[in-house]
């Protein structure tokens, strides 16, 4: 929820009063499900529970043509603290979150060697597939991308690449294990 509030009080502050799905195309256009655990749906929900929590007002309704008429949020005072508090609050986050693969590794036995190894390999390939997915949407949106949207990118980029060198070294273990018994 951190992230989805995070982008919803962003965007407010950044472009002023818009309705729900103007921030919801925002969010499609930045493909934030890409780069955020934020569902572009999610946030109709969200802006009525923010609404609700007085960090974001409706501005006024819209209706376009025969269009359904449109609530139209700001950001409020309280608002402004909070997009500062969250951003705060996400710098300082550091934690790691938890991998299972790091505990299927302690009960392999259970699995099976060659299971095992497919999984792994089917992992670094998935892996890798994203790995290829963004740097290619990197390529695509480089002559558009201000400088830390740019290390942004990088940031998603190096930690896939880590992903894929871990498992050629788990895939390189499995392999020696295998040629030790």
């Amino acid at each position: 929820m951190r992230s989805t509030r995070l982008f919803i009080l962003g965007t407010l502050a950044d472009g002023g009063p818009m309705h729900g799905h103007k921030i919801r195309a925002a969010a499609q256009i930045d493909r934030v499900e890409l780069w955020a655990d934020i569902k572009p749906g999610s946030l109709y929900g969200a802006l009525r529970r923010m609404a609700d929590e007085g960090v974001v007002e409706v501005v006024r309704t819209e209706r376009e043509g025969n269009l359904p008429a449109r609530t139209v949020y700001g950001i409020t005072d309280k608002g402004r603290a909070e997009l500062v508090s969250v951003i705060r609050s996400a710098l300082a986050d550091t934690s790691l979150r938890p991998d299972p693969i790091q505990l299927v590794l302690l009960h392999v036995d259970e699995i099976g060697p060659e299971e095992l190894r497919a999984a792994a390999q089917q992992r670094r390939d998935s892996y890798a597939t994203q790995l290829d997915f963004w740097r290619n949407l990197r390529t695509v949106a480089e002559p558009h991308l201000t400088r830390l949207e740019a290390v942004a990118f990088d940031h998603t980029l190096m930690r896939l690449e880590t992903e894929v060198t871990w498992h050629d070294r788990l895939l390189a273990e499995l392999t020696d294990t295998t040629e030790q018994t």
